[in-house]
């Protein structure tokens, strides 16, 4: 069953990103080599979904423009959906289908592409919030990394309940306190 999984790491006041939306605080903290579950998720998803802001990130900070085939390393052939209000570069080789708008009516050509595999939101916390609130996101793994930001980009811009959220696990890797929650669907 495909299930919508917003996968990422914050800080412990919940930030993804500080107020220019560097992630220099995430790697400035040590971090364990990924492990086994790490793998193990990225073989379980079949299509990854970012928004245009994590999009252009991803591009300068791992030079896809300048070297595309990196892209296949990072993400292999997975398509991925970016959501975006504006035209933008796509790296050679890869297979990155811009979108606009709201999240339902893409949603079936996400979960196609998916081929019954999992969906990743990659980012940012707004996207996923949408999806959330579309009654579409059905995990949360979050990353806690030990650092506080006085602002930046939230883990999610939206009010959740506990009652929305089960948590399943908790595990450390090395500095990081990995948490992971069902998101329970309510009627949108």
């Amino acid at each position: 069953m495909t299930r919508v999984v917003y996968y990422t790491a914050s800080t412990l006041n919940g930030y993804l990103a500080d107020d220019h939306n560097s992630l220099d605080w995430l790697f400035a903290v040590d971090r364990p080599p990924p492990p086994a579950n790490y793998e193990r998720f990225l073989a379980s998803v079949g299509v990854l979904v970012q928004g245009s802001t994590t999009y252009e990130w991803v591009l300068a900070f791992e030079h896809l423009l300048e070297e595309p085939g990196k892209w296949r390393t990072l993400y292999g052939d997975r398509p991925t959906f970016v959501f975006t209000t504006r035209d933008l570069p796509v790296p050679e080789g890869a297979d990155v289908r811009l979108v606009s708008g709201d999240v339902r009516p893409v949603f079936g050509q996400i979960r196609a592409a998916a081929g019954g595999r999992d969906i990743w939101i990659v980012g940012g916390g707004d996207l996923a919030g949408q999806f959330l609130a579309a009654g579409l996101l059905d995990e949360l793994e979050v990353a806690l990394a030990p650092v506080t930001l006085t602002g930046g980009a939230p883990l999610l811009p939206l009010r959740v309940e506990s009652d929305r959220l089960t948590l399943r696990s908790v595990e450390q890797q090395g500095q990081f306190a990995v948490l992971v929650y069902d998101i329970a669907h309510q009627d949108t």
